[in-house]
């Protein structure tokens, strides 16, 4: 019997921290078995900067997740974002020694590990090296060269590079979590597989993922990834100054912005006021709605607008390069209202929001279908490509036994009851010792992993997080 191909993805935000165990069904769709979330502590802006909060942060979405679907996880496809990030456009090519024989996968692998021994500036590693278009003996706009002949192979290739630094500490709080890390995504490329159709990439599209520290562009055309981007600014600066503007605690902002906040301060009346309780011994404290919007939209505009500055920068503008298939906004900031409006306004181009609901089975529930969660969605169809046993289930012989749980100090004699095929805890001490009934089989499938662009700089973390010990 055929064992299901169990992926896990887990996105380490700004805000929140989603680990999601998922397989594909009979009809090729994602099913999500299983869904764990925690507060992100310890990252600011897509970077981790608390080492130990991040871990606890992991563990708790990881456990969550464990519970919700009864698998075990193993490893994680882990989404990478943050300001550190930056992408080259880059051309290179190999000469081929005979070039009487076809073209295969080795020449092309030959000419990606010449991409990836590219000289970075000081501290910058190459995370992803994506081939674009190939020429072969001058003849361009190749897209699929295997099996063509030719003595000169060249591409131009997106090379996404990061802090080694910062990739590395994700590494490490992964693997002190107590888990394995078997691969490393751009988030803004996780988001795009989760939300994007083949049409919308071909005719030409943008990827705007607002999140909570960050907001990620991906820019597609022919099919192909054309351009990324990381702007250091997303919703959580939006509640910083609703909290600035209208002097309250962050978390009645965070409040304010979900419920009533609006990218269009024109859609509010004078006369519509919100009240919020007063700290303790103070009077509640009245804000005007369309006070509030204008305080969103300023923020909202300035962030568009410096993505739109990205998207020119690729070259928008010259008609070989239109995105024809506009913006798709996604991310938990493309849930605010009027954010679309707003986004055609400023720049122009026909927008709509992206839920990764194409890709998931009929029967998922409205909550993994939010723009939220596109990221980790993305990540778990990532895994899937890669071929990833990622988690296993654990079967039972009738009922899962409850463990009992022995004090060291305390007298062989404390009383515990034992029947047959079920264990009861009587009662918890200080120091427990959790005594394992030998009734719970776990299941033992190891699948190899398919090798993929980043595998061997995954290997590269995990032996610089061995050493390092």
């Amino acid at each position: 019997m055929e064992k299901d191909n169990i992926a896990v993805g887990l996105d380490i935000g700004t805000t929140k921290i989603v680990a999601m165990i998922g397989k594909k069904n009979e009809y090729g769709k994602l099913e999500i078995l299983g869904i764990g979330k925690s507060k992100s502590l310890g990252v600011a802006r897509g970077v981790v900067n608390n080492i130990t909060q991040t871990i606890q942060s992991i563990q708790q979405a990881i456990l969550e997740a464990e519970n919700n679907s009864g698998y075990k996880i193993k490893d994680v496809v882990v989404g990478i974002a943050g300001q550190h990030i930056r992408s080259i456009q880059h051309t290179d090519y190999i000469s081929r020694s005979n070039p009487e024989e076809v073209i295969g996968e080795n020449d092309i692998q030959l000419l990606i590990d010449q991409v990836n021994k590219l000289a970075m500036l000081p501290g910058e590693e190459i995370i992803h090296v994506l081939p674009q278009e190939f020429k072969i003996d001058g003849q361009s706009e190749i897209k699929e060269p295997i099996g063509m002949y030719g003595g000169r192979l060249e591409s131009s290739f997106h090379v996404v590079v990061g802090q080694a630094s910062s990739i590395r500490n994700v590494g490490r709080c992964i693997q002190s979590s107590g888990i394995e890390l078997s691969g490393l995504t751009l988030e803004p490329l996780a988001s795009a597989d989760a939300v994007l159709s083949q049409e919308e990439k071909e005719a030409g599209v943008a990827l705007i993922d607002i999140g909570g520290g960050t907001t990620d562009l991906a820019i597609f055309k022919d099919g192909i990834i054309r351009h990324t981007a990381v702007i250091p600014f997303g919703g959580n600066v939006i509640t910083e100054d609703i909290k600035e503007g209208c002097s309250i605690i962050e978390k009645q902002a965070e409040l304010l912005k979900i419920k009533f906040g609006s990218a269009w301060p024109g859609e509010n009346k004078d006369n519509e006021i919100v009240s919020i309780p007063g700290l303790r011994g103070r009077e509640p404290k009245e804000i005007s709605l369309k006070n509030l919007s204008k305080i969103i939209h300023a923020r909202v505009v300035e962030i568009i607008e410096q993505v739109f500055t990205e998207i020119k920068a690729y070259g928008h503008e010259d008609p070989r390069k239109k995105l024809i298939a506009g913006i798709v906004l996604t991310g938990g900031g493309a849930q605010l209202k009027h954010i679309k409006q707003l986004v055609e306004y400023i720049t122009g181009m026909d927008t709509r929001i992206g839920y990764p609901n194409e890709h998931l089975a009929g029967n998922s529930s409205e909550e993994i279908s939010s723009p939220l969660f596109a990221t980790a969605v993305g990540l778990v169809m990532n895994s899937i490509e890669n071929s990833t046993q990622s988690a296993v289930r654990r079967e039972v012989v009738n009922e899962q036994p409850k463990p009992v749980y022995i004090n060291v100090q305390t007298p062989v004699k404390q009383r515990y009851e034992v029947e047959e095929n079920y264990v009861e805890r009587v009662e918890t001490f200080d120091q427990p010792i959790e005594v394992k009934n030998n009734l719970a089989i776990e299941e033992s499938t190891e699948t190899k992993i398919r090798r993929s662009f980043f595998d061997r700089y995954v290997d590269k973390i995990k032996d610089f997080l061995d050493n390092a010990e």
